[in-house]
C-alpha cells in the first residue's frame, strides 16, 4: 500500500463508528446519533437522525450537517449551533416514509438552513479533516440540478438510511461480490467508498469500492450494482479498521 493511499484513508471516517455520538446544543444535550440519511444520487449525507431519548419522549429529529460545529472526537460529541428550544419546536417528520419536498422546506425554513440546491451538495458545511474544521468544496452544477429536479417532483425518493442499507448485496457486472458492511465519508460529509464484506468469496476480506462506480441502487431488491467486474472489484484496496 502506498503512502499516498494510506494518507487519504486516514482522512476519512467510518459512519458506523459515528453512530451513538451525542449531539450537544448550545444549552445542553439533544440526544444521540441513531442513523444517517444520504442521497444516493449525490452520495452526500443530508441528515443526522437524532434520537432525543427521555428529553422529548424518544422523538427522532433530523439535523443537517450544516448545523455542526467542530467535533469533539475524544468525547464522541457533535456540537451544533442550535438551541434545545429550536429542536423541540422543529417540524415533526415521519421517518417511515420518504421525505417530501414540503417537509424538507419546513425543516430548512425552521432552522434557516440554506436549501440543498443553493450549496450543490445538500448543505453548506465547514467540513472535517481528522477532527479539525476545513473549507467546504462545492459540487458541479450538474449534480445540483439533478438534486433540484428530484425534490421538485414533490418527494425525495433517493434519500435513505445508512443502517437500512447496510447488508445490501453488492453486485458486480458478472456476479455478487459481497454485502455492504460500512460507508466512509470525507471531510465534507460525502460518502466516498462503500466497505464491502466479501465473506467466503474472497477469504473474508473487506474491500473499499468507490461510489463513483456505482451504476444503480435498487431499494426494492436491497442491492447495489457496480459497473465493474468481479475481477476489477477484487483488485480494490483492502480495508482494515485500524487504518482509520
Amino acid at each position: 500500500m502506498s503512502y499516498t493511499k494510506l494518507e487519504r484513508i486516514v482522512m476519512l471516517h467510518s459512519l458506523h463508528r459515528l453512530l451513538g455520538f451525542s449531539i450537544g446544543a448550545i444549552d445542553g444535550e439533544i440526544g444521540h446519533v441513531k442513523d444517517f440519511c444520504f442521497d444516493d444520487k449525490t452520495w452526500t449525507i443530508r441528515y443526522l437522525v437524532v434520537e432525543t431519548g427521555n428529553w422529548l419522549f424518544g422523538r427522532k429529529v433530523l439535523i443537517s450537517p450544516v448545523a455542526l460545529l467542530q467535533p469533539q472526537w475524544d468525547k464522541k460529541v457533535f456540537p451544533v449551533n442550535l438551541t434545545k428550544e429550536q429542536v423541540q419546536s422543529s417540524p415533526d417528520v415521519d421517518l417511515n416514509h420518504p421525505l417530501s419536498l414540503e417537509q424538507t422546506e419546513g425543516l430548512y425554513s425552521h432552522y434557516s438552513w440554506p436549501y440543498p440546491e443553493e450549496s450543490g451538495i445538500g448543505f453548506m458545511t465547514t467540513g472535517m479533516v481528522g477532527g479539525v474544521v476545513a473549507p467546504g468544496i462545492p459540487l458541479d452544477e450538474r449534480i445540483s440540478d439533478e438534486l433540484h429536479h428530484t425534490t421538485a417532483r414533490g418527494a425525495e425518493p433517493h434519500l435513505h438510511g445508512i443502517k437500512h442499507t447496510t447488508r445490501y448485496d453488492v453486485h458486480a457486472t458478472d456476479g455478487v461480490i459481497g454485502e455492504v458492511a460500512d460507508f466512509l465519508i470525507d471531510e465534507n460529509w460525502r460518502i466516498t467508498s462503500i466497505v464491502i464484506d466479501t465473506g467466503t468469496w474472497f477469504a473474508g476480506k473487506k474491500i473499499l469500492a468507490d461510489v463513483s462506480n456505482v451504476q444503480r441502487v435498487e431499494w426494492e431488491t436491497s442491492a447495489i450494482y457496480y459497473n465493474q467486474s468481479l475481477e476489477l472489484l477484487k483488485g480494490s484496496q483492502e480495508y482494515h479498521e485500524n487504518i482509520l
